[in-house]
């Protein structure tokens, strides 16, 4: 074998083990928080039965209506979209830090924020009609379906709404909130990890010989870091993730379709009729709820995958 072939079959298998690894940590991410995506989804739409209600009050009122199960509906194309997605998402961000590292310099912050972001943008140009049919089957109420399944609700959102224009509807606002969203969960997670391996590596690391540096993170570290980082982005983000949500569902109900229109246009009327609190942050409480257990979750997962799978989650100090 030659040394360029031995090179290739190593990158090969970085790619293969990332994307693995990645992977299995967006669906442990967002089946733990499963139950919080579907009554966000349901508060930030304004849903007919449970706008009027706060957010542990409306996940008793979805078991009541809908039973237990139903705080899990849509997560199968969840878990069918979020697999690529985060398989994707992770596998390019090591890759764009390589690349950045080498343009910008191995410690450049912009570099890293321009290499989460790129790597959120890829991920979410991949797998955009799986989140909308993801969002129409969270969005049905017992009794009230339309759709009966994946397959069955990308047919009729083709066939019914403009073909593929209708299952990218809110791509637009997606990438505006996912470059900042994206850019700061990565570059946050990064820069705390450096801080707790430099700083407080007593604290925060167990030794390991296999690494850069010769440090892992403990499990605590890991979600603390990744519980900030989440909180941080979600922040930036959140008015773009409620205009996408309202682009998306919009041809549901006949009073919900004047939102089936351009991002800028959304924003505004959103803005007009609610506000920025009740209208551009509606659901903003649930969201770090949220946010901050599945993005500590996601990270730490990737963290675990990348050490079991042997692949370096060191760092030069």
């Amino acid at each position: 074998m030659t040394l360029r072939t031995e090179e290739k079959s190593v990158k090969f298998e970085f790619v293969l083990k990332s994307l693995l690894a990645g992977g299995v940590a967006g669906m442990f991410s967002k089946t733990t928080v499963a139950p919080l995506d579907r009554i966000k989804i349901l508060l930030q739409a304004h849903s007919t039965h449970y706008k009027h209600l706060g957010v542990f009050s409306g996940l008793k009122e979805i078991i009541k209506r809908e039973k237990f199960f139903a705080l899990y509906k849509g997560n199968g194309a969840q878990m069918v979209r979020i697999f690529p997605y985060a398989a994707t998402q992770f596998t390019t961000f090591e890759l764009y830090k390589k690349w950045s590292a080498v343009l910008l310099g191995p410690n450049s912050h912009i570099g890293k924020f321009l290499a989460g972001s790129s790597a959120g943008v890829t991920a979410v140009l991949f797998t955009y009609p799986l989140d909308t049919i993801r969002a129409r089957l969270a969005f049905q109420v017992a009794g009230e379906h339309v759709y009966t399944g994946i397959v069955h609700t990308g047919l009729c959102m083709y066939q019914q709404e403009g073909g593929f224009r209708a299952l990218y509807r809110g791509f637009v606002p997606t990438i505006c909130g996912m470059i900042p969203y994206a850019g700061f969960s990565f570059y946050c997670f990064e820069m705390m990890k450096y801080c707790c391996m430099k700083y407080v590596p007593q604290y925060t690391c167990s030794p390991c010989s296999r690494n850069t540096g010769g440090l892992v993170l403990s499990l605590p570290a890991k979600l603390l870091c990744g519980g900030l980082a989440g909180a941080v982005a979600q922040s930036f983000s959140y008015p773009m993730d409620v205009t996408r949500r309202r682009m998306q569902l919009a041809m549901m109900s006949p009073e919900t379709q004047k939102f089936a229109m351009g991002m800028v246009k959304t924003l505004v009327l959103i803005y007009k009729d609610n506000g920025m609190v009740k209208g551009l942050y509606r659901g903003m409480s649930i969201n770090y709820i949220r946010a901050i257990p599945m993005v500590a979750v996601s990270f730490t997962t990737y963290e675990l995958m990348k050490q079991a799978l042997q692949l370096d989650t060191g760092m030069k100090i």
